[in-house]
């Protein structure tokens, strides 16, 4: 497995988590003839998952949403609270499912239509191997839309409470950045807006994951959504 945030030495090891058997099939095909991914594994439920992670040490794990005793989502919270946990990506019919959202809150890096072409599976397997969040901007746009489609809640609201104080620690640049991306903005878009170099935003990016103590940049983009900003 590879150190935690830091990208994959050799093979990257996947372990596939679905209760279809023609899914993981298909999934196991399509990585398992790629030479620099291996399949080293699969499972049918979000309760087999623990253990079938102590068993193959993936670096990437697919999962599955809706399975029958444990879902994804429980399992996706479980793994990424442990230490030194591969990377979730989650599978799917939706593209702005709740249950998405919840998971990417919960530290998956990403997620994956179950229609999407072979060609960028393999793409976003080796995106998250190298530490990369798999949503593209405009996916990313599509979700903060789709969280800002509910109405607020009157009254206290211990998430944007939460959100606020975590942002309030932030330099007024790395504020800055953190809003942009909340409005899905690629970092060549926040360089330009910014006028500060693609690498000095990638800087800035890795800076605000440590800070916020986050996984990926969809969950800063929500975490502005969750304070109001955007």
């Amino acid at each position: 497995m590879a150190a935690l945030g830091g990208p994959v030495s050799g093979p990257v090891r996947v372990l596939i988590v679905d209760d279809d058997p023609l899914v993981r099939g298909a999934l196991s095909m399509i990585l398992g003839g790629v030479p620099d991914l291996a399949v080293v594994g699969e499972a049918t439920d979000g309760a087999e998952v623990p253990e079938a992670v102590a068993a193959y040490a993936p670096d990437v794990v697919l999962m599955d949403i809706r399975m029958p005793r444990v879902d994804g989502l429980a399992a996706t919270e479980a793994l990424r609270a442990t230490a030194d946990a591969p990377e979730v990506l989650v599978l799917t019919t939706f593209d702005a499912d709740e249950q998405v959202l919840r998971a990417l809150r919960a530290g998956a890096s990403g997620f994956l239509l179950k229609d999407t072409p072979p060609a960028e599976i393999v793409a976003a397997v080796r995106r998250v191997a190298a530490g990369e969040a798999t949503l593209s901007p405009a996916v990313t746009r599509k979700l903060i839309a789709h969280v800002t489609g509910s109405a607020p809640v009157p009254g206290p609201d211990p998430k944007r409470d939460r959100a606020v104080r975590l942002l309030d620690g932030l330099s007024e640049r790395e504020r800055e950045v953190a809003v942009l991306l909340g409005r899905g903005r690629t970092n060549a878009e926040i360089s330009a807006e910014l006028f500060m170099s693609v690498a000095t935003v990638k800087a800035y990016v890795s800076r605000l994951l440590a800070k916020l103590d986050l996984n990926n940049r969809v969950q800063v983009a929500l975490l502005v959504q969750d304070a109001g900003l955007v």
